[in-house]
This record gives structure tokens, sequence and C-alpha cells, in this order.
């Protein structure tokens, strides 16, 4: 923590004190300065500092404080924090900085982000009695470090089943090595539990490169088309093994900066969501439109739809509406957040429309570059015959949620 609040209020009380030793103003000059003073300045620092600056007095009464202490908590009604007032009594007896803990008591609120979930303060003697104390917001640290360690707890979790599940069918691999027909079946079940392993490292990895790039490392021309393509073939032996059809939109001409490789990734996630989340035997669709400067790929299903209040929560890494289903199609938990952001990289967002019991789009949307050298009418008419699935999340206020845009939270 700085010393912006001591030298602050040092200088004030120097300002102060002066001014009294003094006896009142000066005489009057001919020549008076112009401007403010500099108490005036050091005044308007306090008032618009980003710490929480309170003085108070040998009786622990407030003297002075900035509108950020009372954000912060630590006065309340013009009376100082308790906590904050013990720290300044021991401050003024032993003549030294005490670091004081004025966390809000409702510390629950302040996790899910309604208010400063930590405030540390450091409470400094001035002499004669008044001490300064300089409180600091360090929420965004501690939902950092709770956010690494639900990971952390996550990560652990989903590799343990997998690993464990492996150890056990080769324990049983090996009891059964004279039984072809058991051998076969075992083998089998561990093929699944190491490509379901294999799959969860990537995109662990995946995910780890995305939130940690400022920006996207190789960028190029897109064309949406053939991302369309290279996803569609990516998830076409799930949809024909789950009797799904996947309906596509014309040819768009539509044409991206960013990165091929990810744009197909987060689209393939899509449309391999679509197919696990959706009954046997029943549609899929694709559809690409132009928004203003934006080019938008919606994926709908008519599947078991979500419930609204999990609409925001399913692009967060490991959640999952139904877990039993997911684990049982392979799925890592991890699809829906890598696509959030590798929108987000490309400066866009990712929408989700859902209902239950009716079904799902989720629409990419991202910044365009320009179109292809695609016939004329094709390039203006097929995306209109798209736009229905499209503006059912645009226009509809029914179940839309915008989860990220132009950045990673």
């Amino acid at each position: 923590m700085g010393y912006t609040a001591l030298i602050i209020a040092a200088l004030l009380l120097g300002a102060v004190g002066g001014f009294l030793a003094a006896g009142g103003p000066r005489p009057y000059r001919k020549s008076q300065p112009q401007g403010p003073t500099v108490a005036e300045l050091l005044q308007r620092q306090v008032h618009t500092s980003t710490s929480g600056v309170v003085l108070l007095n040998r009786f622990g009464d407030v003297v002075l404080h900035n509108p950020r202490a009372a954000e912060l908590g630590v006065i309340h009604d013009y009376r100082a924090d308790p906590r904050a007032q013990k720290a300044a009594e021991q401050a003024r007896r032993t003549g030294e900085t005490v670091t004081v803990d004025l966390c809000p008591l409702d510390g629950r609120a302040s996790l899910a982000g309604r208010g400063p979930a930590a405030v540390i303060g450091d409470v400094r003697p001035l002499g004669d009695g008044f001490t300064v104390v300089d409180a600091a917001d360090q929420s965004d640290s501690v939902r950092l470090e709770a956010t690494r360690r639900d990971f952390v707890a996550n990560v652990s979790h989903e590799l343990k089943t997998p690993v464990g599940a492996l150890a056990l069918l080769a324990e049983a691999l090996l009891d059964t090595a004279e039984d072809p027909e058991e051998v076969r079946r075992f083998s089998t079940k561990i093929l699944h539990e190491s490509t379901r392993l294999g799959t969860l490292v990537s995109e662990l990895i995946a995910l780890s490169r995305l939130q940690g790039a400022e920006r996207l490392p190789e960028l190029g021309s897109v064309e949406v088309d053939e991302v369309v393509e290279e996803a569609l073939s990516r998830s076409r032996l799930a949809a024909e093994s789950a009797g799904i059809e996947i309906a596509v939109d014309g040819p768009s001409g539509y044409l991206l900066e960013g990165d091929r490789a990810l744009l197909v990734t987060a689209l393939t996630n899509l449309i391999t969501n679509a197919v696990h989340y959706s009954p046997h035997g029943s549609p899929v669709s694709i559809s690409r439109r132009l928004s203003e400067d934006f080019v938008e790929i919606a994926v709908t299903d008519r599947g078991i739809g979500i419930e609204p209040e999990h609409h925001e929560r399913v692009f967060e890494r490991f959640f999952r509406v139904d877990p039993a289903r997911s684990r049982a199609t392979g799925g890592t938990g991890l699809g829906l957040a890598i696509v959030k952001h590798v929108a987000a990289n490309h400066g866009g967002e990712v929408k989700l429309w859902s209902r239950p019991g009716t079904g799902s789009t989720f629409t990419v949307r991202v910044p365009r570059h320009g179109t292809g050298e695609v016939d004329g009418d094709e390039a203006t008419t097929e995306p209109d015959r798209a736009a229905p699935a499209a503006r059912s999340i645009t226009e509809s206020a029914d179940g839309v949620t915008t989860v990220e845009t132009g950045g990673v939270r």
C-alpha cells in the first residue's frame, strides 16, 4: 500500500497548524497569488484518491475523510470503523504503523460482486494524537485467488475421474486376460476414457492460451464459409451417430480478420454441443448473416433447452447443466468457455437464446472484415434466408443473454 494518504494528511495538518500558529491570515499584499492554494490542492487530492483516507484525532473522532472511505465502509455515519479506531489507539501508543483487516462483515455479498470483498487499512501515527487510516480495496486479488482455488479443485476432480477409471479398467483387463470377449469390452472402455482424458488436457491448454493472450497470435483473412464447412466435417460423425441432420444456409462470402483455427474450434464446439443435447433424429441448423459491422453465425437445436438461471453460467469453466449427460457424451465442461474466449479475443461476443423444452440458439458475433467475390444475388439473398433464427435472438427479449463484449472478464 502506498504512502499517499500519509503524505497528504501530514501536509494538511502542517498547513492547518501553520495557519493557526501564524494567528490567522497574513496582512493583505498588493499581489495576491492566482489559482488554488496548496491546502486546496491537497484537499482535492484527498477527495479524489482511490484509497480511503480517514484522519482521526486522539479521541478517535473523524476529523477528515474522503468519499472513498465511506464507499469502502471505513466510516459509518461519520464514525470510524471500531477496528480502525482500535488500530489507531495502538498506532498512537507504539508509534508504529498498524495494518488492520477492514473487510465487510457480510463476506458472501461482497464475494458475489455487490461490494468490496477485501479492505486492508494501514493506520499511521502523525503526532500530536492524530492518526491517518489509508484503506485500499483488494477485492480483485481475493476474487482472483478464489477463482484459482475453484479452478484447481475442478481440474483435480476432472482429471481424477478418468485416471481412476483407467486404473480400475486396467486391473479388470489383467484379471480377464484369457477371455477375449471381456478383453475387447474393457479395451473399448479404456479407449473411451483415455480419449476423454486427452480431450480434457487439450482443451485446458487451449483455454489457458486464450485467457493469457493479449492479442491473437495469427491474424489473417478468414472465409466464414470455410470455417463452417470445416466445423461441419469435424461434427459430421457425431451427428450421423445420433441420427441428427444438420441444415446449413447457402454460401455467404463473408470474410473475417482473425485466427481460422480458433474460429473453427469455437464453431465445432457449438455444433457438437447441439448434437449432444438434441433428441435422436431432431434437426440442428446453422445460419450466417450480417448485422451492421458484425458477422453472426448461429447454431440452433431443438433439444432440451436451458433454464434461465443457467444462461450466464453455461459459459463458466466446468459448469454443466446435466453433469451425468455431459460425461456420458464425453463432454469436458470447457467447450462453451472456449467459445466465449475465442469470440472475445476477436472483439466479439457470444449470445444465448434458450427455452426449456423448445431448444437453444448460440450465436457467435464477430467483427466483419469484408465480403468475398461471390455472385451478387447470392450474397444479398442468402442472409435473408438465415435471418429468422438469428432475429429471434436479437429481437426477442425473452431468454436472451449477452455474455461478453470486447474482452474477457
